[in-house]
């Protein structure tokens, strides 16, 4: 049969380590795996040849297989989650190395830095709790680094790195091509997208690459109006006493006015657009120099919710009392030179990175679960019993951020034919994150012993904030405010030398010394978190009894002093400085040109995080919490790897089959905690305890024959915690427990079949089946108290399954509806099988597909969001039809 251009381009798309290709049936009979070239240790090289795990999905294959944006293309990277509650909004996890997320309203502010570096080509792009969603238009691969890779990436690489490499000018000529689709979505809105680029020459130095995108998915969550009698939201004032204190005098038979969605109600609400383009210059300096500078813009726009209400009838429906939205904007330059001196090839790279986040979520379930819900919903103070009510609790929360990234790296790379090679290098990194949270939380109409008609709140000090909000209150309906500046400085020198031991035998060894400052500066209108940390830095008596009093000043000393509160990373003006060393050592055996088995050790971390609230002491003084003061900041958590494995192709080029098993052990795991009961009202950071990770992660291309080609991938994971601060007995999983997020076993396959039509068309059938195993959410064992809070708030339950890991649950000082203790436990977000579908038509220049994505309309649990105190589920998209054309011009 003739292989068409672009049917070999298909036959290049897999998703999983390799590639395959074909010529002209003439000159190879036979299609054969190719390997990809990666740029995994800094250096391009065979992904075959180099002696790391890593995952390539090539832009062919992200075009096969449907995929533009992170959520999409992590369903066929089994190895990897994704945790969120919609684009721009989630975290990544690698071979379950994966914590608690801190709530979306707070984690511009308290949120731990991310475990996953994200790279955009060679720009670090991680955010905690936001990652940047960058669209995949235009796409030269997508690289997947398992395990520590923070010798050469650095911080956030802890447990892994995901990097998207575009496709870059060249200098070969004109070339241009279009990607357009439209779909419709069960029971939702029609989606549509357009992507294009072109590629030029202007003359023997100078090419230029363009890339635009257009893409609006439409929605499938439905804003239902809401009857308190039929699942929807009537409220609780049981549920608002007892997390308040019990100050209501007969909550039982206390009043409570449901909220109202009226004027809400709306179908398909959960919208999405991606908009964007990308420029680049690619300069030939001379045959030994050249420059290439890139600039990304997007914007991401998203409306609604992507998560809907169990307690609701279907899979497709929520009540919201506020309109919700995320605004979304980046941008960023890049630069790189490339050139040789005498035997060095020489990298500098740097990048700029601006981002803008404009957002407002429905914030009425933290009544459910605020301690001092009662004080801003109900009338209480001074009213009679009989005479008591709660009013409506809506509320809302609007944040603007704003963060700049500049990063520099200057590396050097020997000559990849001398026995011995050498990458080293410096790498400089300055973050600024500057955000203002504003959280309407009191109900203003009230008109007993409390006013909230004219708050008027002001932040408790000036030092690091980017508002007025010193000087000048802000709008009357204001109860509470975040505003801080966060810098994050780091400076690094890295290196990793090869050696060849023998014609087959290699070792290798990488070293990284790193000093992070972490500047956090700022106020909310209850703490002046700048005059805190300064004091705790400053460490004197004088400094400490001036801001927290004489008492609170020598109960911090004490505490200091014997071990209880850390603070020697702090300077005298509140700066946090860390700084150590991560080593990497690895060996690979080339036992013949086909098959290759490595070993390897490294280390990865994650640095302090400073709290708003450090050194506070519990809110209930009692049990593992007498004595017990919030962290200043939590101290680095790291992970050290173990692992060997073998990559292979076989059979002629054939088959490919590559497999690594690990062992990771993490310490002073990070998470964030929230525990108004006993600690706080306020997020805080914390180091929880140790833990286990023991996997095996394997993937396999093979050619059936010149027209089938079948793939696939498999991760197997065991988690497990090796130990648990005291404090937290009875309210995060015992030791021996899972960790969240991950399932012990996900895989997928994908299979591509090709066949001759008349002329010079090319029919093609595409499928792919992934498979991800049941796991738990959280990291602290609330599910009873979120499931009794839901029967109390909306009158059923929510029929999400609890695995059951305590008799009692430490974290609440009361009793659940029928006054038994709670136990403890943890949702669990169920397995679920996705499958997808396409055929299509091509020839040299066009392709016409027709595609259905999610086939048996499966609607998967994704993640099981807690963070407004009854359990929503975030979902995956119903089944879609749709139709992509595509055209190329060479």
């Amino acid at each position: 049969m003739k292989l068409t251009k672009l049917h070999c381009a298909v036959l290049t798309a897999l998703a999983a380590s390799g590639n395959i290709y074909a010529e002209e049936a003439k000159k190879q009979p036979k299609a054969q795996i190719e390997t990809i070239e990666v740029t995994a240790t800094k250096r391009s090289e065979s992904i075959q040849a180099v002696p790391v795990t890593v995952t390539a999905l090539t832009g062919d294959s992200l075009k096969t297989l449907g995929v533009s944006n992170f959520d999409e293309y992590v369903e066929f990277l089994p190895n990897v989650v994704f945790q969120g509650t919609g684009p721009g909004q989630n975290e990544i996890y690698i071979r379950g190395a994966a914590t608690s997320q801190t709530n979306i309203s707070v984690s511009s502010v308290q949120a731990l830095q991310p475990s996953v570096a994200f790279y955009l080509d060679e720009q670090p792009v991680s955010m905690q709790g936001r990652n940047l969603d960058v669209y995949a238009t235009d796409v030269e691969r997508v690289e997947v680094l398992p395990g520590p890779q923070g010798t050469l990436f650095g911080a956030s690489s802890q447990s892994g790195t995901v990097r998207l490499i575009t496709n870059k000018p060249n200098h070969d000529g004109f070339s241009a091509g279009f990607d357009t689709s439209i779909s419709s979505t069960k029971g939702g809105d029609m989606s549509n997208s357009v992507e294009a680029f072109f590629n030029m020459s202007l003359s023997d130095s100078v090419a230029v690459r363009v890339a635009a995108y257009n893409d609006f998915q439409g929605g499938w969550i439905d804003n239902i109006l809401n009857v308190p009698s039929q699942g929807g939201y009537n409220g609780s004032a049981v549920v608002i006493d007892r997390i308040s204190g019990g100050v209501l005098a007969d909550p039982e038979n206390t009043p409570i006015t449901a909220p109202k969605n009226d004027s809400l109600v709306e179908d398909n609400i959960n919208t999405a657009n991606y908009a964007g383009a990308r420029f680049g210059l690619s300069y030939i300096i001379n045959d030994e120099w050249d420059l290439l500078v890139q600039h990304t813009q997007q914007s991401l726009d998203t409306e609604g919710v992507f998560a809907y209400d169990p307690n609701l009838e279907g899979e497709t429906s929520a009540n919201r009392f506020t309109p919700e939205n995320n605004n979304d904007d980046f941008g960023l330059t890049t630069w790189t030179l490339e050139g040789r001196l005498d035997q060095l090839d020489i990298v500098y790279t740097g990048g700029y990175l601006n981002r803008d986040i404009n957002s407002t979520i429905d914030y009425t379930g933290y009544t459910n679960g605020g301690s001092f819900s009662a004080y801003y919903v109900c009338n209480y103070a001074g009213v009679p019993a009989g005479e008591q009510s709660c009013a409506d609790p809506t509320k809302f929360y609007k944040e603007e951020t704003s963060t700049s990234r500049t990063t520099h790296e200057l590396r050097l790379n020997t000559s990849a034919e001398n026995r011995w090679r050498l990458t080293a290098g410096v790498f400089y990194d300055s973050q600024e994150l500057s955000t203002v949270g504003l959280f309407n939380i009191a109900n203003t109409s009230l008109d007993g012993a409390y006013d909230f008609t004219n708050l008027q709140r002001k932040l408790a000090g000036n030092d690091g904030i980017n508002s007025d909000g010193f000087n000048t209150p802000f709008s009357s309906e204001i109860s509470f405010v975040n505003d801080v500046t966060h810098v994050i400085d780091q400076i690094a020198v890295f290196g990793q030398l090869e050696f060849d031991i023998s014609d087959s035998i290699t070792a290798g060894f990488g070293a990284r010394w790193y000093e992070i400052e972490d500047s956090f500066r700022g106020a909310t209108t209850t703490v002046d978190v700048s005059g805190r940390l300064k004091a705790f830095g400053d460490g004197s008596t004088e400094a400490l009894t001036d801001f927290f009093g004489a008492s609170e000043a020598a109960a911090i000393e004490d505490a200091i002093a014997n071990g209880q509160l850390e603070t020697s990373l702090l300077d005298d003006d509140g700066k946090l400085t860390v700084d150590d060393i991560i080593v990497k050592a690895s060996i690979d055996w080339r036992v013949s040109d086909d098959v290759m088995i490595f070993a390897s050790y490294s280390e990865g971390f994650r640095p302090p995080v400073t709290n708003r609230v450090g050194g506070g002491s519990a809110k209930n003084p009692q049990g593992a919490f007498e004595g017990f003061r919030i962290p200043v900041y939590s101290t680095t958590d790291s992970l050290d790897n173990y692992e060997i494995g073998f990559k292979s192709t076989l059979f002629d080029q054939a088959l490919r089959f590559n497999a690594t098993a690990y062992y990771s052990k993490i310490s002073d795991l990070q998470t964030s905690r929230y525990d108004p009961t006993n600690i706080s009202f306020l997020v805080f950071t914390d180091n929880v305890g140790d833990a286990e990770i023991k996997g095996i992660d394997g993937d396999f291309s093979w050619v059936a024959s010149d027209n089938l080609i079948i793939s696939g991938a498999f991760s197997v994971i065991d988690t497990e915690l090796t130990s648990i601060n005291d404090e937290l007995a009875g309210i995060a999983p015992a030791v021996g427990s899972r960790l969240p997020y991950s399932a012990e076993f996900s895989g997928n396959l994908q299979a591509q079949y090709f066949y001759q039509l008349e002329g010079d068309l090319t029919g093609y059938v595409n499928g792919s089946i992934s498979y991800t195993g049941e796991r738990l959410a959280s990291m602290t064992m609330d599910a009873y108290v979120n499931e009794d809070a839901t029967q109390l708030i909306y009158g059923t339950g929510t029929g999400l399954k609890i695995e059951k890991e305590a008799d009692v649950y430490a974290g609440v000082n009361y009793s659940d509806r029928n006054g038994d203790t709670f136990a403890g436990g943890r949702y669990v977000q169920e397995s679920y099988v996705l499958a997808n579908l396409s055929f299509g038509v091509t020839n040299d220049e066009w392709k016409a597909e027709l595609f259905i994505d999610n086939l048996t309309d499966k609607r998967a649990t994704l993640y099981v969001d807690t963070q407004q105190f009854t359990p929503k589920v975030v979902t995956n998209r119903p089944r879609t039809v749709g139709f992509r054309f595509s055209y190329d011009f060479y």
